[in-house]
């Protein structure tokens, strides 16, 4: 069976990947809304535009707008959810880590003392 201390490492890796995939999904998300943004701006400059046809079919343009700057809202929200995971799993990852360490130095400690005391009855065993 593993030691406490391999436990917690494996754990801290665990916590680590975790925080890494909610970190990807928030910049996924960012990224996601940045482009719906600039597809609305686009969409909205073209209002202006003498060659558009957006005289023909204003209601179509204002639709698309409209789900651009709502999808922009949606991946923004879903941004600052995911920035919620991230600070989540960093205070987890750092009380694992935590842990981690002070198990390692337990066993390091102990592992001193064995070593210790493996001298000391060397040193108190008569020799023949």
């Amino acid at each position: 069976m593993a030691s406490r201390t391999e436990r917690l490492r494996k754990l801290v890796d665990v916590q680590e990947k975790l925080k890494a995939l909610h970190e990807m999904r928030r910049a996924n998300a960012l990224a996601e809304a940045a482009a719906a943004g600039r597809e609305a701006a686009e969409l909205a400059a073209r209002f202006d535009a003498t060659d558009s046809l957006t005289d023909l079919f204003p209601d179509l343009y204002a639709r698309r707008v409209e789900r651009a700057l709502r999808r922009q809202d949606q991946r923004l929200a879903a941004a600052s959810k995911e920035a919620g995971h991230v600070a989540t799993q960093t205070a987890r990852t750092n009380m694992v880590e935590r842990s981690w360490r002070e198990a390692r130095r337990d066993d390091d400690r102990q592992a001193q003392d064995r070593a210790t005391l493996e001298a000391v009855e060397l040193r108190l065993i008569p020799r023949k």
